[in-house]
């Protein structure tokens, strides 16, 4: 020994030297089924598709149900599989930090939260609805479904409005439930207030139940203001004529009359693909 010291730094082993190709690999993977246009990967979207309704289908039907030790479990095991969606979609994204500006990812993290902690309160999982929301408006979505389903093209704006305006009661339903039911003998339970957010919301107001103190009666304006303008909105596009989507060459007005022959805006002669259905 000649008393010397060894700093040279060690050598990474042959699996850390492998860990960020398989990383890569990993992350490419999971691009190709959340992005490309394979087949499968339309499958694997699908699937998700599928997975959030089933999921907003649970929320409906247990909100309604006393909470069990069972549903307590599924909560969390669909809070898992959210958190792993949620985390497979972050690391494919080319501005990582930019996705806590959107909206959606603050409705996923309200969606994971209520899921994984369902000991705040049965009214948080109404929150969870938020998810569809985010579902629906994310762009990868909407175009595959414009792009594989006619119907869908035929009614984008009136699902859309459905959508809006059932999350809203759900909601808000939640939020009355939470506020009241310790302190106001009217709510009772959640179908106490499903009834008077849908009373309130078509401003029916038979009066048999009433949210009292300030902190009601702001929360019957925002279920009358807010509710009222999805709700009309929601007739709006059910009487409005039905329009498809597609992009004039010329001047890009994108929504036309179903047997359009020219753009309304610029004259151009459209070739709008009927596609053997009738509109």
């Amino acid at each position: 020994m000649d008393g010397k010291i060894d700093t040279a730094p060690a050598r990474p082993t042959r699996s850390a030297r492998a860990l960020p190709k398989r990383l890569g690999r990993l992350r490419a993977k999971v691009r190709h089924y959340y992005e490309s246009d394979a087949p499968e990967a339309h499958r694997f979207r699908y699937l998700l598709l599928a997975f959030d309704l089933l999921t907003v289908l649970f929320i409906v039907v247990t909100s309604f149900l006393p909470r069990t030790v069972l549903m307590e479990r599924i909560d969390i095991l669909l809070g898992l599989m959210i958190l792993a969606d949620f985390l497979a979609r972050f690391s494919i994204s080319r501005r990582p930090l930019r996705e806590f500006a959107h909206l959606s990812t603050l409705a996923d993290l309200v969606a994971i939260v209520s899921f994984l902690a369902p000991l705040v309160g049965e009214g948080a999982g109404f929150l969870r609805v938020l998810r569809t929301v985010r579902l629906l408006q994310t762009y990868e979505v909407l175009a595959r479904l414009r792009a594989d389903s006619p119907w869908f093209r035929c009614h984008e704006e009136p699902v859309l409005a459905t959508v809006h305006l059932s999350v809203f009661v759900f909601v808000m339903t939640g939020i009355v439930y939470e506020t009241q039911h310790a302190g106001n003998p009217l709510i009772a339970n959640y179908a106490d207030a499903l009834y008077f957010t849908v009373t309130a919301l078509t401003t029916t107001g038979f009066g048999d139940i009433t949210l009292p103190g300030t902190s009601g009666r702001l929360i019957s304006v925002v279920v009358m203001v807010l509710g009222v303008t999805l709700f009309l909105n929601l007739v709006r596009t059910l009487l409005q004529p039905s329009k498809v989507r597609f992009s004039c060459p010329r001047c890009g007005l994108a929504r036309h009359e179903p047997d359009a022959v020219h753009c309304k805006a610029c004259g151009l002669v459209l070739n709008i693909p009927d596609e053997g259905r009738t509109f």
